[in-house]
């Protein structure tokens, strides 16, 4: 099976946060918590993720929303190209990203979330990715993130909508189980006690 040579990391960070608000009050964003890190520095959690996925991938891509002011600046920062939607959907946001990258020969998905993924995770799912399969992060209690997609599904990509997520296109045939010793891969922002190491 060929490699995939340019492929785009798409970190979604779109969404809404309303678990997290409704624990840490109004206008709290998820994104821009402070999070320890797996290196024991604090940041953000967002931050967090583009520190850790690093230069694992050479293009780069962040989708989120136009008020998200901060987490646009950390994402410039660290040298991402920004897209911008109008949605907090998780299949509006896939879409969008993939549409900002049509060229690209395959797509690691991370979600800008989850903090405690660790570089180790983001590489090996990155080095297992091909055009015609689906290389998911997979441990313990089954898939996590992050998820590479080859170009193979860009059409299917294109057509998600709304907030419906790339999982319906996994099936046995095509997906790739990339093993990974990392509780990271499960680990989502949710409320304010996901926080804690």
């Amino acid at each position: 099976m060929s490699a995939i040579t340019a492929p785009c990391a798409l970190i979604l960070a779109a969404g809404q946060g309303r678990r997290f608000q409704e624990a840490a009050g109004q206008g709290a964003d998820k994104l821009l918590a402070p999070c320890s890190g797996l290196d024991g520095i604090e940041r953000s959690v967002v931050e967090q993720v583009l520190h850790n996925l690093g230069d694992t991938v050479e293009r780069r891509v962040l989708v989120t929303r136009a008020h998200k002011k901060q987490v646009i600046q950390l994402a410039e920062a660290y040298g991402y190209e920004v897209v911008l939607l109008d949605s907090a959907g998780m299949g509006d946001s896939l879409r969008t990203g993939v549409e900002a990258s049509l060229d690209a020969d395959g797509w690691l998905v991370c979600l800008g979330d989850m903090p405690f993924v660790s570089p180790g995770a983001f590489a090996r799912v990155r080095q297992c990715m091909a055009p015609e399969r689906i290389s998911i992060a997979h441990g313990a209690r089954g898939h996590g993130h992050p998820v590479g997609f080859g170009r193979t599904f860009r059409e299917q990509l294109l057509s998600l909508q709304g907030d419906q997520g790339a999982r319906r296109l996994f099936a046995e045939a095509h997906m790739h189980l990339v093993v990974c010793d990392d509780s990271g891969i499960y680990r989502d922002v949710d409320r304010p006690d996901d926080l804690v190491g």
